[in-house]
């Protein structure tokens, strides 16, 4: 699981599913996950919440010594801002964290103000 993705680790997805409507939330965290399979939706073994996942394309290979599929999943945690505005995210947020709007299959996500909880993105939206 990585929180720091390049996008050649995102080569095979095919689409971006979301759990919840992303649209409200300022920032979800991202990583990558080893699943048994390519579609569908992911166990999820974290506190907080999954709001969304990746699914792959079929010609997308497992790790030959695992026969396990990396594929990214959104998630919260119990203290991050969305659920806990006045917490320790009132401002900031953490290093994996990204705007949900910038989110693409192939792409890695993107730190923005609005994520970052600067004073400004508020007042802009």
């Amino acid at each position: 699981m990585s929180s720091l993705l390049h996008e050649s680790q995102l080569a095979h997805e095919a689409a971006v599913v979301w759990l919840e409507d992303p649209q409200p939330l300022d920032y979800v965290r991202q990583a990558l996950d080893k699943t048994a399979r390519r579609t569908g939706k992911p166990r999820y073994e974290r506190d907080g919440r999954m709001v969304g996942y990746t699914e792959l394309e079929r010609s997308a290979e497992s790790n030959p010594d695992s026969g396990l599929y990396q594929r990214r999943t959104f998630f919260l945690l119990p203290h991050d801002r969305p659920n806990d505005p006045e917490g320790i995210y009132k401002a900031g947020a953490p290093g994996e964290a990204v705007d949900p709007r910038t989110i693409e299959a192939k792409r890695v996500g993107e730190k923005t103000p609005r994520s970052q909880g600067e004073a400004e993105a508020g007042a802009a939206c």
